[in-house]
């Protein structure tokens, strides 16, 4: 948690809160369901909630924008985002039934007012999202073909609607096809930890 305060020094006391809760909640699903690697599990701030607020950091998203959070998982990026954003509107969605479960007790539970999620798979959904984040679900070619005609035309933010998309290692043959529109961010420009030096933002805006 130190490190969110670190880097996020503004929070309020609310917010604070529920990120606090964050931890001992994941940890009683996780015991069930196993979402995170145990192994892995101590590191929950930095490399679950601290690597989905970089987009926090990338963009300040206006009152109202609506976010479509893809393969959520265990509700990465999408849950600590709705709790820095609390005026903004996100919907988790995942095709696996027992990562949605987990995901609505934890909206439930931090009383998330401007979250939902739902068991779907996103070729299926007819909503359309200002922008779309997820963490690495498939190839990102695949992904954007996957949810281009989820994104709306009408723009409300400062940078133009779109995929921003959480992604670590070599990208370089996966954004050719997407060269010259899209825009690569270090996350080593926002964060110092070592865990942050191979990770990336993937923006690619549309219209």
């Amino acid at each position: 948690m130190e490190e969110i305060l670190n880097y996020f020094p503004d929070l309020n006391s609310h917010q604070k809160e529920q990120l606090v809760a964050l931890f001992p909640l994941y940890k009683e699903w996780n015991d069930k369901v196993n979402l995170i690697s145990r192994k892995d599990f101590e590191n929950l701030y930095e490399r679950h909630i601290l690597h989905s607020l970089a987009i926090a950091k990338f963009i300040q998203f206006n009152k109202d924008t609506r976010i479509l959070d893809v393969g959520t998982g265990g509700g990465f990026p999408g849950i600590p985002l709705a709790i820095i954003f609390p005026h903004v509107k996100f919907h988790l969605v995942d095709s696996i039934g027992k990562k949605i479960t987990v995901v609505q007790d934890v909206i439930k539970r931090l009383d998330l007012q401007n979250a939902t999620c739902q068991q779907i798979r996103c070729e299926e959904l007819k909503e359309k999202y200002d922008f779309i984040v997820s963490r690495a679900v498939t190839s990102f070619p695949e992904f954007v073909n996957f949810t281009k005609d989820l994104i709306k035309q009408q723009q409300a933010n400062s940078i133009k609607n779109g995929i921003i998309y959480l992604k670590g290692g070599e990208i370089t043959e996966e954004i050719t096809p997407f060269k010259k529109k899209i825009q690569v961010i270090e996350l080593s420009n926002y964060f110092e930890n070592e865990f942050f030096t191979t990770k990336k933002i993937i923006y690619l805006p549309f219209y």
